[in-house]
């Protein structure tokens, strides 16, 4: 079966996802047709649900770097598209798995457009395990895919952001206090998130 458009790449911001993650449950492969660039070759085969994306591209290098900058990511509610190099693969794929909510979805997408080209999609918390069953899955160039931060406590992710920044630097009170006068959620549902972010 062949899914194409007439104006764009099928699966971005328009229903060929569902169509693409239909194919994939009833066991077949999504085959992108080479695009402007990978990230959208490979967003247009993933079938995931996001109505937006952040391009972040490569993660930096030192892990101490990678992480910070993967936590700074988390509350966004877009999918989160990286490029990462395969001598970096793994680490790359185990500090997503860390940082990130194991419910996630992770897609991998390796030497897209070419002989050796492989998508899996699976749950971030797969990932790690998957790299490790077959050295050759950490060959090749690799787009990253993180599906989007989940909801949480009725909290929308820029008032999430401001939590979280304002609980770096305040005493917990005092963070959601000033956090639902910018945002304004009630103070007892930032409390409860709060102490969860705390935990």
């Amino acid at each position: 079966m062949a899914l194409v458009s007439d104006a764009g790449t099928p699966g971005i911001s328009d229903p060929g996802a569902r169509t693409c993650a239909a194919v994939r449950a009833a066991g077949y492969a999504t085959v992108p047709l080479p695009g402007p660039n990978a990230a959208i070759a490979a967003l247009s085969a993933a079938g995931l649900a996001d109505a937006q994306f952040l391009f972040a591209g490569f993660l930096p290098t030192k892990a101490g770097a990678r992480r910070k900058q993967i936590e700074a990511l988390k509350g966004v509610a877009a999918a989160l598209v990286f490029y990462e190099a395969p001598h970096r693969i793994v680490d790359a794929v185990a500090d997503l798995a860390s940082v990130l909510e194991p419910q996630r979805t992770l897609v991998i997408a390796r030497e897209l457009t070419k002989l050796f080209e492989q998508i899996a999609v699976l749950p971030l918390a797969e990932g790690p395990a998957w790299l490790a069953a077959d050295q050759n899955r950490q060959r090749g160039e690799f787009v990253l895919i993180v599906s989007g931060a989940p909801e949480c406590s009725g909290i929308d992710a820029e008032s999430e952001r401001i939590l979280r920044l304002l609980l770096e630097d305040l005493p917990l009170k005092q963070a959601v206090r000033l956090a639902a006068e910018i945002s304004g959620v009630a103070k007892n549902i930032l409390y409860d998130r709060a102490l969860e972010l705390k935990a």
